[in-house]
């Protein structure tokens, strides 16, 4: 008896990413599997009765956004925190921040993102003192774009027990005032999370990505309260078109409410989740729980088989590692978070034990320290199909550009992170890096050309997440100067680094991030042709449907 279909899509222009059948104009799908792939004509009849129909009307029909570098609980969590995306000056963030607080009356800490290091001027930074005079009366605390470095009021910082400061430990940061006193910003997880945990989660979406570990307490209460938050989070990845994600933070606490999530009712998002390894953790610990939690979470909706790590901060705090002094200040380069011997013991292991590792890098000294490591554990395990990544490479030293294509090392970008890009600031990123590294900033293309993978994202919260947004992001990037190189790909290379690549490097490319025969029905509708936008319009299109394996998942209003 022929397979008949439950739900149709037609009269669209699908592209497949299938380099053997590029094009369609119609997909099938019985269960949760592509049943045919082809024309309207011969596809059609394949609908059982009372099959699904959606009519594309002529717009694009893509593979589900796979978006490969987000946190989903830190995520969740700013879906109901303050926004200060393009707020700029003294007298705007106290509007915004007073407003907030008086629609939150309860929030026992008031939380903003997407603070702009040059939120008061591009002269001045911000202070506990700057806070004080929008709001002294209760906590509050601002998060970089980032979200590497936080600024918060004195009564944060008095009722975290850091107004005297402490230690935070390397590559971590309470920044002293003259007064003997913390000035305000806190560098990095260790020097902010005491005052997340002011927050009514207690800081537990931070938990995976700042100390890798789990909530000492949570009571059903606390665990209801989050699992509503992480739903939340995924019904709105749904509706930007995605239907899988890759966390960059993981925990044991996290993947037990995604387990829970998925076993009553679905998870409508396939997750893939690390585990996360700090540089206080003992090398055993991959074995003991990254391996063992490979063996307990292992579907195709959620697994956890990789092994994610920090080598350095973020250029802006100073917390990145270049292999040259910063160009502002002679004689700091920044300290990495792991020794080269530290890492390369742990690129070892994670290898030896057949477990990816995805690092952040930021300067040019930490992607060289990552790919020491990664060649490192070639030249002990022998050479393996490991897909490695790094991730974010803001800064690459040109002699490592041909590492990548050597090592198999993927390259795990976010096009909205370039300064100048979605209404970023150009500083003082540029001062701080010099014009000598300028060319090597963000370096998709030439990565790309050198034979690098690449994979985009977006890295929600620290950008939002709406991949056709990011898509547009990579599509209008403007080079800094004129003779700087145009690092933007061709819309299929990057529609490619969103879909295909991205189930590629997840191990996942035998059954999803194309539109295929038999492949997982994980398919987005677009509200218009993506090829014939403008690249300046990408971002104003919208998926009208999400469907992940098989189940409608979004559908426009």
């Amino acid at each position: 008896m022929t397979a008949t279909a439950d739900l149709i899509v037609h009269n669209a222009r699908i592209l497949t990413m299938d380099d053997e059948s590029p094009r369609a104009e119609a997909i099938a799908i019985a269960g949760n599997r592509i049943l045919a792939v082809g024309g309207n004509a011969e596809i059609l009849p394949l609908a059982k009765a009372g099959a699904r129909i959606i009519d594309a009307g002529g717009a694009t029909v893509l593979p589900g956004f796979n978006e490969a570098h987000m946190h989903i609980f830190g995520g969740s969590v700013g879906l109901g925190q303050l926004s200060l995306m393009g707020v700029k000056g003294f007298e705007a963030l106290k509007a915004s921040v007073l407003a907030y607080a008086a629609a939150n009356p309860d929030k026992p800490l008031l939380e903003g993102l997407y603070a702009d290091y040059t939120i008061l001027s591009e002269e001045e930074r911000v202070t506990r003192h700057h806070l004080d005079a929008i709001i002294a009366d209760r906590p509050f605390v601002m998060m970089a774009p980032d979200r590497h470095t936080a600024w918060a009021n004195t009564i944060a910082l008095e009722k975290a027990g850091i107004l005297q400061g402490r230690d935070v430990g390397v590559g971590n940061e309470i920044v002293m005032g003259e007064d003997g006193l913390a000035a305000g910003e806190l560098r990095e997880g260790n020097a902010f999370g005491p005052v997340m945990a002011l927050s009514e989660t207690g800081g537990r979406e931070m938990l995976g990505g700042a100390t890798g570990g789990d909530p000492a307490h949570v009571t059903p209460e606390q665990r209801a309260t989050d699992i509503a938050v992480i739903k939340r989070g995924l019904a709105y990845c749904a509706s930007l078109g995605i239907t899988s994600f890759q966390n960059m933070d993981g925990n044991l606490y996290q993947l037990e409410m995604l387990q829970e999530i998925e076993d009553t009712e679905g998870l409508p998002v396939r997750a893939r989740m690390p585990f996360h390894m700090k540089n206080f953790m003992p090398l055993s610990a991959i074995e003991e729980k990254a391996a063992a939690w490979r063996a307990r979470f292992d579907t195709d909706k959620l697994r956890c088989n990789f092994v994610k790590m920090f080598m350095d901060g973020v250029t802006e705090g100073e917390t990145a590692v270049f292999v040259d002094d910063y160009s502002h200040k002679p004689g700091w380069k920044g300290e990495p978070l792991f020794s080269a011997e530290h890492f390369n013991s742990i690129a070892v292991e994670a290898d030896r034990l057949g477990l990816p590792v995805t690092v952040h890098a930021i300067g040019d000294g930490a992607v060289r320290m990552v790919l020491d490591g990664y060649e490192a554990a070639i030249e002990a395990n022998g050479k393996r199909d490991s897909r490695n990544r790094i991730e974010h490479i803001e800064v690459v030293h040109p002699d490592d550009v041909p590492r990548f294509a050597k090592l198999g090392t993927v390259a795990s970008m976010q096009p909205p992170h370039p300064p100048g890009s979605a209404g970023l600031p150009l500083e003082p990123y540029l001062t701080y890096i010099g014009r000598e590294r300028w060319p090597f900033a963000f370096a998709w293309k030439t990565l790309v050309e050198a034979g690098a993978k690449i994979v985009f994202a977006t890295d929600w919260p620290v950008s939002p997440l709406a991949p056709l947004s990011c898509i547009g992001d990579a599509m209008t990037r403007k080079p800094w100067a004129d003779d700087m190189p145009d690092h933007r790909l061709s819309l299929m290379d990057t529609l490619a680094a969103y879909t295909r690549t991205s189930a590629w490097v997840e191990f996942m490319e035998d059954r999803k991030g194309k539109l295929k025969e038999d492949f997982l029905a994980d398919i987005v509708v677009l509200s218009g042709d993506i090829e014939a936008c403008p690249a300046t319009e990408i971002a104003a299109l919208k998926p009208v449907a999400t469907i992940c394996d098989g189940r409608i998942t979004y559908e426009a209003p």
